[in-house]
């Protein structure tokens, strides 16, 4: 009876452990990458995952549209989840100055 009383304790524990090292910080993560996309604007600096830089030029329900470089002709569709970083635009004119 002792024995199987201490394998529900283990298992209760690495249970907790796997919710405290796994699920937890992958929620937190989940619900930082929602603020992102809640937050963006049209005119926001980004970054996608790919790694080029961008200005947003227009933001729909699941996709953004962003331009790259001086080319104003370089705008590609893609979806939200494909951005990495976003920074204001009044952030980016502010520290420029």
């Amino acid at each position: 009876m002792q024995s199987i009383g201490i394998i529900v304790i283990y298992v209760v524990a690495i249970g907790l452990m796997m919710y405290f090292l796994a699920i937890k910080p992958q929620k937190k993560q989940q619900k930082q990458k929602q603020v992102l996309m809640e937050s963006m604007e049209i005119g926001d600096f980004v970054l996608t995952t790919s790694g080029f830089y961008g200005v947003l030029i227009d933001i729909t329900e699941d996709d953004v549209i962003v331009e790259f470089g001086n080319n104003k002709n370089c705008r590609i569709s893609m979806q939200k989840s494909a951005i990495a970083q976003v920074e204001k635009a009044s952030e980016a004119t502010t520290e420029s100055k």
